[in-house]
């Protein structure tokens, strides 16, 4: 164990305080559960009656494809990377409802073919694979639905996480494209055979409100904006520096930077307009606050996109999309804190190291001592703030730190009135959560982001 302490006690820099509008966690939640009483409501209204098990089967049905349809605009929702959203809830978070929410309207469209199926076949006395190629083939619309929903069920396949650790991020990035045109084949399925849609004017105006602000968000926050950013702002790469093995810093300069109004600990996806670079726009944190023009990232040789940025040349054009996340300094339950990195996931903390206001404790968790990056920045910091800073490698061995509740208690006496800020591996911040839980830190005072979307 290498540990920096300094005592010169001079107060922290105060982190820049947000000035763009945030939507409380608690709301997206809310609403989608609201939305969800409402398609019900929808059909209830639309329904006169439900008798015999032909009924009851086309019902059931008729329920989850509404829920089906309203489940897709709300995966699309969450995923439009509305800024008020992301600063609110969380990128991580809302990957994590998107997640979820995916698994849910899968399964719904699939009972719902089912049942629609079933309980047709039942009306008209027929088989089922007679009664499906009736439906396919002879109903308005079926063909685009059925393909629709195929889509949408391989989409639903390769997203498993059994199905995405056998490809790459790259790969499933662009199969993930298929999602909005299966949505957009469901979508006029649903108005031409829906029966709730059939005769009721309002339900079909309240549809289309739903898809078409959706899909105006869409537009706007995942095409249209980082274009017009990247105009306004003119952001290029101006130096890259290397800080340790397979780790390069970024640094960039642009105009009017001021503007994105980036609080330390957020993230942006980074666009580089380079040849083999301009197909991705992948997750990076700052890894120092911004100020006076110029921002940097910090990046890992995990991949081929990670490991071609340290090959970009000065005067590459760079379009942000950003800043997102909720992994900031903002809204503090106590005075004080703890930060526990893990290798790369030192970026973030790094400026919350700097700006986060009272008595900070810093723990850095690497590979080799080689490996530790920044090093040189964390001890000017320390210095200069009156901080502490633990260095652990795992190689030699006997430095290392044995990531469990005592140890954290034996280096930080205080630790239950702290807030703790975890970012590293997934496999790391796994173990980091249950040593905190173990040294009796409650979950609300841990914060964490993560990028394994």
């Amino acid at each position: 164990m290498t540990t920096t302490r300094h005592d010169i006690r001079r107060p922290a820099p105060a982190a820049p305080r947000a000035a763009a509008w945030r939507v409380p966690s608690s709301w997206p939640q809310v609403l989608i559960y609201a939305g969800a009483a409402a398609v019900l409501l929808m059909w209830w209204h639309g329904t006169r009656s439900v008798t015999g098990l032909d009924g009851w089967l086309t019902e059931a049905g008729r329920v989850t494809g509404l829920l089906a349809g309203y489940g897709c605009a709300v995966l699309l929702a969450l995923m439009a990377r509305i800024p008020a959203l992301e600063r609110g809830v969380g990128t991580d978070r809302l990957a994590r409802w998107h997640a979820m929410g995916g698994r849910y309207t899968v399964s719904l469209a699939c009972a719902h073919a089912l049942l629609i199926i079933w309980g047709y076949a039942v009306t008209s006395h027929t088989d089922v694979v007679h009664q499906t190629t009736s439906i396919v083939f002879d109903y308005p619309e079926m063909l685009k639905g059925t393909l629709g929903f195929l889509l949408l069920v391989g989409v639903g396949i390769t997203s498993a996480r059994a199905a995405r650790r056998r490809m790459r991020y790259e790969t499933w990035h662009y199969l993930h494209f298929a999602t909005y045109l299966a949505i957009y084949l469901a979508f006029w399925h649903q108005l031409a055979n829906g029966a709730q849609f059939a005769g009721s004017t309002w339900a079909k105006a309240a549809w289309y409100a739903l898809y078409g602000g959706v899909g105006l968000a869409l537009v706007w926050f995942r095409f249209a904006m980082p274009v017009v950013r990247g105009l306004r702002h003119d952001l290029r790469v101006a130096a890259v520096h290397a800080e340790a093995p397979g780790v390069v810093s970024i640094y960039m300069t642009g105009r009017h930077l001021d503007e994105l109004r980036a609080l330390p600990g957020q993230f942006f996806r980074w666009r580089f307009l380079a040849r083999g670079h301009w197909w991705a726009a992948n997750p990076y944190s700052l890894s120092e606050p911004a100020r006076g023009g110029r921002l940097r990232i910090t990046v890992k040789d995990l991949g081929d996109h990670s490991r071609a940025l340290s090959r970009l040349r000065p005067g590459t054009r760079v379009w942000a999309e950003g800043p997102y996340g909720g992994f900031t300094g903002e809204r503090p339950t106590h005075d004080r804190a703890l930060l526990l990195a893990g290798g790369v996931g030192i970026t973030p903390l790094r400026t919350l190291f700097e700006t986060l206001p009272g008595d900070v404790v810093l723990l850095y968790r690497a590979r080799r001592p080689e490996d530790l990056a920044l090093r040189g920045e964390l001890d000017a910091i320390a210095a200069a703030r009156g901080a502490r800073v633990h260095y652990f490698v795992s190689e030699p061995a006997g430095y290392s730190l044995p990531l469990n509740g005592r140890a954290l208690r034996d280096l930080v006496p205080d630790i239950r009135h702290r807030d703790v800020y975890v970012c590293g591996p997934p496999g790391m911040t796994d173990a980091a959560f249950t040593a905190l839980k173990q040294a009796g830190v409650r979950r609300r005072h841990i914060r964490n982001e993560s990028f394994e979307f």
